[in-house]
């Protein structure tokens, strides 16, 4: 007892020391108890794809190839350790093939897509903004209808991983995180994502999955970093001084639409069975002597575009991939107008809702589906579009929908969690 009572007591006389030694050794508990538990994601993992590596395949098979595109730069530089401790060693246990390309510098992986050769699969390593490379330079190949086919996986590496949510559970673990991603392309499962094309007056077309966005909301959350001394407070804070140097902060532009599209009947997900022999015999013969008549081939219906002239605190235009399994009637772009009768603190309030979920459209404002619209802002220097996240000089753009254009590798959790979702 008197033991206790003098450790206690030395305890009490040196508080500081004894305060900075608990912190200390907390902190490194849990730092260790972490890492502990990174490592038995990571050896679940690997034990879930030696299943898969372990698997026979026939004489006249081959061992599935795989295009890795990383970009080295992502997470801070730390991109490239990151998959090859925790996504390359699924693959390899897998018995995939894995070609990996790194990108050296920004643009690289539209060049590099440009000399792809064909594939089982392809696999993008990064962020948003490699992910918009890769699928700008896949649809602009000559071939791009073949190579449209070819499924693409998105490993999440980068500082932003939007298209991450449509496809894999929620987590804040990065191992959890790259892990299943990998998983999910061992187990081949994927989901049609729509397309957005936008294109210039000159330029080539920017092909996008998730949305086109400019406006006042935009530019406040390009800043919002530079007040990062204020902590908390930073979002607010940069709302606030945005209003200081402009108000109103209103975008007048052009904005034409096309009505959207019916969605055609989905695609068997397997052939049907071929008829037997007689079958065969009979319909050919019937074909040649009651051939059928040719319908003459019809004239396309000209576009009727309807023009509006509109006033907008900020225009979004996104996709329906946030959710791709929940079912649609038509094929369309979701258009969102936010009010431009916004007061300074609901322009705040908005902001910094915003600031978290991007794609969020206010409860007042104009929602408008189309299959294509033509956007002209109305003075010249009109501020910047982010597309996908990526910063583009704005100008006169027309976006169009490819409807279910790329196939992508998703989680059966995240199906499950989505069809719940619309349920």
């Amino acid at each position: 007892m008197a033991r206790v009572v003098k450790v206690f007591r030395t305890l009490r006389n040196h508080w500081k020391k004894s305060t900075f030694a608990v912190c200390v050794l907390s902190y490194g508990g849990h730092w260790l108890y972490g890492k502990h538990c990174d490592n038995v994601l990571r050896r679940e993992a690997c034990q879930e794809a030696r299943e898969y590596g372990r698997q026979l395949i026939g004489p006249q098979e081959h061992l599935k190839k795989a295009t890795v595109i990383l970009n080295p730069a992502a997470c801070r530089g730390k991109a490239n350790n990151l998959f090859e401790k925790n996504a390359a060693p699924i693959l390899h246990l897998a018995g995939v093939e894995v070609k990996i390309v790194k990108t050296d510098y920004e643009g690289q992986a539209k060049k590099l897509m440009e000399l792809m050769e064909h594939t089982d699969m392809l696999i993008v390593a990064g962020g948003d903004g490699t992910l918009q490379e890769v699928i700008t330079g896949l649809l602009r190949r000559p071939d791009e209808g073949a190579f449209s086919r070819t499924p693409i996986g998105f490993i999440p590496l980068g500082s932003q991983n939007s298209l991450s949510y449509s496809l894999y559970p929620a987590t804040d673990n990065k191992v959890k995180c790259i892990t299943s991603a990998a998983l999910s392309i061992l187990k081949g499962e994927t989901v049609p994502l729509d397309v957005m094309q936008i294109q210039g007056e000159t330029e080539q077309p920017v092909f996008a999955l998730l949305s086109l966005r400019w406006g006042a909301f935009r530019d406040v959350a390009a800043k919002i970093s530079k007040y990062w001394y204020l902590g908390p407070l930073k979002t607010k804070a940069a709302h606030w001084f945005s209003t200081l140097k402009e108000w109103p902060q209103v975008r007048e532009a052009s904005l034409s639409l096309l009505p959207a599209v019916p969605r055609p009947p989905d695609e068997p997900p397997h052939k049907p069975p071929r008829p037997n022999l007689l079958y065969r015999i009979i319909r050919r013969l019937k074909n040649y002597w009651n051939p059928p008549v040719e319908e003459p081939p019809k004239e396309p219906e000209p576009e009727r575009w309807e023009e509006k002239k509109i006033s907008t605190a900020e225009l979004i235009i996104t996709t329906q991939n946030k959710n791709p399994v929940q079912w649609r009637a038509d094929d369309a772009l979701l258009v969102c107008l936010e009010p431009d009768t916004l007061t300074v603190g609901e322009f705040i309030t908005t902001g910094t809702v915003k600031a978290e979920d991007p794609s969020l459209c206010m409860a007042s404002a104009v929602k408008l589906e189309a299959s294509a619209c033509r956007l002209s802002p109305k003075q010249e220097g009109a501020g910047f579009f982010n597309i996908d996240n990526e910063e583009y000089e704005a100008m006169p753009v027309e976006v169009r929908l490819l409807p279910r254009k790329l196939r992508f590798f998703c989680s059966g959790e995240r199906r499950e969690q989505l069809l719940a979702e619309t349920a």
